[in-house]
């Protein structure tokens, strides 16, 4: 019996669900994270089965060699899921983890791949403009308070321990987001959602619009709750992924 490919890729943290999915959405997780950002959310939004990404320097895979670039990100995760391209996908990332979603779909079409067919963005600017992201000036203290407000924002007990295994980790992605630099858009032949926070105190509605330049289709979509009520779940994110999908799937997009 041959092992499913989600099941055999360190890439991949859940078991697949049973028989061949509809369609999957990827997720991306923003910095200083890794997959268990999304273990609140359900197994499927609709009929896509959800398959959250985990980064190699992190969580399950901190003894793997951290990717360093956004670029390397990419190059990895197009061999990752080329064994699951088998079927109608799109990728949601929040953050951070949107530059890597957008720079794989470039990959993707480079190499002949099939593409997503909807790339969701969560509280992110577009990537010409990620520079200007404050995570990027802040200094060790201030990224460690950061860090110990949002353990505690989760109800989690910011151990020592803890503190400092998050900072290593967040200091090497703030390391790559640093690096990214696309200065000009490349256009996608997808539709983008852009979904904002109505109380992100970090990134406002303005600064998203920069998305426009990035497809043909881009649509925005305001959500009630702050930057990180996205690992919740809420109702109202999983109903844009389902009307996402299904305005594609109205269209013969197939997501």
């Amino acid at each position: 019996m041959t092992s499913s490919p989600t099941l055999a890729s360190p890439w991949f943290v859940r078991p697949p669900a049973a028989g061949p999915p509809a369609a999957r959405l990827f997720c991306f997780p923003f910095s200083g994270s890794g997959a268990s950002a999304f273990s609140a959310w359900p197994a499927t939004a609709g009929d896509a089965e959800i398959c959250p990404v985990q980064f190699p320097g992190r969580e399950n895979r901190l003894a793997h060699p951290h990717y360093d670039s956004y670029e390397n990100l990419a190059d990895q995760l197009v061999e990752a899921l080329t064994p699951l391209l088998d079927t109608p996908f799109a990728f949601f990332g929040h953050c951070a983890g949107a530059l890597p979603a957008y720079e794989t779909a470039l990959r993707l079409a480079a190499a002949g791949l099939p593409t997503p067919q909807r790339l969701f963005v969560s509280g992110q600017p577009a990537p010409h403009e990620a520079a200007h992201d404050q995570m990027l000036t802040m200094s060790e203290d201030d990224l460690r308070a950061e860090l110990v407000a949002f353990l505690l924002g989760r109800g989690l007990d910011p151990r020592p321990d803890m503190i400092d295994m998050g900072m290593a980790v967040l200091l090497r992605d703030r390391a790559a987001a640093t690096a990214y630099r696309r200065t000009e858009p490349v256009r996608l032949d997808c539709p983008v959602t852009v979904l904002h926070w109505s109380q992100d105190t970090d990134v406002s509605l303005a600064d998203l619009q920069g998305w426009r330049r990035y497809s043909d289709s881009v649509e925005f979509h305001v959500i009630e709750g702050g930057h990180y009520d996205f690992m919740g779940a809420p109702a109202p994110l999983l109903e844009a992924l389902v009307a996402g999908r299904d305005r594609s799937a109205a269209s013969d997009r197939g997501w």
